[in-house]
């Protein structure tokens, strides 16, 4: 079996795990998730966070974003450029009224409300989003690449310190071995409803 078919069985078993949980215990999970995000050195010390909006049976990040504007913090959130396939930023003050669904009917950033953000800009902590994690802090995405380009453009822009990069997930989605490319970033923190992992990714 080649590494994307691997990959896509992999993306496959997990998501429909994932799915299969209570939407009681997925949201019990997430409360608990929630409050060792918040507690993560990394993050308290950060004053520019990058973060997604969760879909469907991911972990539900709204009371992490919500809590990150409480402390003062600038967020960041993406949205999907279609035609140069690419990520671009923004910054987000207002969960309620800042967003609309975009592709695959996500929430995204409106651009009339929200300013777009440089790549040149410092970011100090990156929330990303995936389907499966290994404990070693590789990442299997939903396999559109977009993070992995967003992320190298952010590395090649910055010359300060490189944003500290996180995950949140439950522990049903962690495994013993993901395929990986290249190009692939690894996290330094998995956070779970059970567990913070420092991940080893040098």
């Amino acid at each position: 079996m080649n590494k994307q078919m691997m990959k896509q069985g992999l993306r496959q078993s997990i998501i429909a795990a994932r799915q299969n949980m209570a939407a009681a215990e997925r949201a019990e999970h997430s409360r608990a998730i929630t409050l060792s995000l918040l507690q993560l050195p990394d993050f308290k010390e950060s004053a520019t966070v990058l973060g997604y909006m969760s879909f469907g049976a991911e972990f539900d990040t709204g009371a992490w974003l919500r809590q990150a504007m409480k402390d003062g913090k600038k967020v960041l959130l993406p949205k999907v450029n279609v035609s140069t396939k690419q990520l671009e930023i923004f910054q987000v003050n207002d969960l309620l009224n800042d967003l609309a669904p975009g592709a695959w009917n996500i929430l995204e950033p409106l651009p009339e409300r929200c300013g777009m953000v440089s790549e040149h800009e410092k970011i100090d902590f990156v929330l990303l989003p995936g389907v499966a994690f290994g404990r070693d802090g590789s990442r299997l995405g939903y396999g559109g690449g977009f993070y992995d380009k967003l992320l190298a453009r952010i590395a090649s822009e910055s010359v300060v310190r490189k944003p500290a990069l996180a995950a949140a997930a439950f522990s049903t989605q962690l495994v013993a071995d993901i395929p990986q490319e290249a190009t692939d970033r690894r996290v330094e923190w998995l956070i779970t409803e059970q567990e913070v992992i420092h991940c080893n990714s040098a």
